[in-house]
């Protein structure tokens, strides 16, 4: 038996581009043959271009890995029990549901469908090296790369073990060829490290060739730049409970001053207010529309007159988060008002330019300043430097500074600026789930018992196992 039924669609899909129109969206015309996409520079850019569409897809992080399921998982909302809410089973970690079924199914075909384009473009970069500048191939190829280990890595946090509970056992396929030949699962020790290794790949032609780098300029946040490929090694050193290299990585991307804080003045802006906090972005993926047919997911965070589609929190809850506070702007000013409701207005961004590199909406935050910060405070190797990073982001957001105190108060201090700051993104749940934290923040009530780090690893989908034994 062949693969998987993801693969065998997605491969057919990058050969012939014509009966999956969707597949890498390169053109709006009709039938580019995989012979002529990869006969010139341009149509390389459309292929990658392609799979960050995927990557925007509601499936992936412009709804599931992001503001909905995943952040659902983590417990951020209050869901009604009626409606046409789509993650009524999810909230009570019910992973036998058919709507958790439907989700992990969803996330799992679009992830490797994509993860076939990837293989596809990286496998023509060598083919057609010659139609690639030298740029031109550094960036496909970089890209393409540091795409590979970014969604292989995120469906490693939802499927697999932590390295620390499983760093041996069996999790998910590390996908690098264009084949639906059946792939034994790798252990997350082997995901990890071939993460790794295309991340090296990555910096090596990035580092020369970004402009991010050799033109200081910051248009290439939606796209897996040099410095985004240093984030998210950062994320993975971390995982995996190295320390100094999850430091060092962060703080390339600190100390290249590419990000800066946004101010207080964009933030509470009246007329232009920056809800995303753009300059922050290390990496994002751009969402075209942020209101799809059925009115999710912009409507997850509007008034729709009843239950559906509905995904906040009471303003006792959201108090509780930001713990009162008068001050700190990521509660003054992006947790708002509709209908009467009070709900987290990040993704009501609104923009006076239509130009895609300095526009304010679309945006969906994959990797930030922020966790670069939280990173150094939980690997800092005094109590005095913990305190200074974790402080640094704090102080921006309009808290007081804490005072040096112990090491539980600042791992305290650091998880409830994961709870903060990453609302709503889906940072949380995996933070949780390296953490083994058995009560999460707003747990729902019909979970008595504390989780056990078993259940922070999603079974895998039901139409993986129907094709591929190997799990067992």
């Amino acid at each position: 038996m062949k693969r998987t039924l993801y693969i065998i669609l997605s491969v057919a899909c990058v050969v012939s581009l014509t009966g999956c129109k969707k597949y890498l969206d390169v053109t709006p015309k009709a039938n580019i043959s995989e012979e002529q996409l990869f006969t010139s520079e341009p149509g390389f850019q459309q292929a990658l271009g392609g799979v960050y569409s995927q990557l925007a897809s509601r499936n992936l992080y412009g709804d599931k890995l992001t503001m909905g399921f995943v952040s659902t998982l983590a417990q951020n909302y209050v869901i009604a029990q009626s409606g046409y809410i789509p993650l009524v089973e999810t909230r009570k970690l019910n992973y036998e549901s058919a709507e958790v079924q439907d989700h992990t199914e969803a996330i799992w075909g679009t992830a490797y469908a994509a993860l076939a384009g990837i293989n596809k473009i990286l496998q023509n970069t060598e083919k057609n090296r010659a139609v690639l500048s030298d740029q031109g191939h550094a960036l496909v190829r970089g890209e393409a790369l540091a795409l590979r280990a970014l969604l292989h890595f995120d469906l490693l946090r939802l499927f697999g073990k932590t390295y620390a509970t499983g760093a041996n056992d069996k999790a998910i396929p590390y996908k690098t060829d264009v084949t639906d030949n059946i792939n034994i699962p790798n252990t997350t020790t082997e995901v990890i490290n071939f993460a790794l290794s295309d991340l090296r790949e990555s910096e090596n032609l990035l580092k020369t060739a970004d402009p991010i780098v050799t033109l200081n300029t910051r248009s290439r946040r939606n796209h897996l730049n040099y410095y985004g490929v240093k984030a998210l090694e950062a994320r993975i050193r971390l995982y995996m409970g190295d320390n100094p290299g999850a430091a060092a990585a962060a703080a390339i991307v600190i100390n290249s001053g590419r990000y800066p804080f946004v101010t207080s003045t964009a933030a509470s802006s009246t007329t232009a207010r920056d809800r995303l906090y753009m300059t922050e972005q290390v990496f994002m993926v751009r969402v075209r529309t942020m209101t799809y047919a059925d009115g999710t997911p912009a409507a997850y965070f509007r008034f729709n007159a009843g239950a559906a589609y509905k995904l906040t929190l009471s303003d006792a809850n959201f108090k509780t988060l930001y713990e009162n506070s008068s001050t700190d702007i990521r509660y003054l000013y992006r947790v708002e008002q509709d209908g009467g409701i009070p709900f987290p207005s990040k993704y009501w961004q609104t923009t006076a330019t239509t130009l895609d590199s300095t526009r304010l909406d679309q945006c969906v935050p994959v990797i930030r300043l922020a966790e670069m910060y939280y990173i150094l405070a939980e690997t800092a190797p005094t109590l005095n430097d913990g305190f200074t990073q974790l402080n640094a982001v704090r102080t921006r957001r309009g808290l007081s500074a804490l005072p040096v105190s112990t090491q539980a108060t600042l791992n305290n201090e650091i998880t409830k600026e994961y709870q903060k700051e990453f609302y709503a993104e889906g940072q949380l749940w995996f933070y949780y789930k390296r953490k083994a934290t058995p009560r999460p923040q707003f747990l729902i009530s019909s979970i008595t018992s504390d989780l056990t780090p078993a259940k922070y690893v999603l079974p895998i989908p039901p139409t993986e196992l129907q094709f591929n034994p190997n799990y067992n």
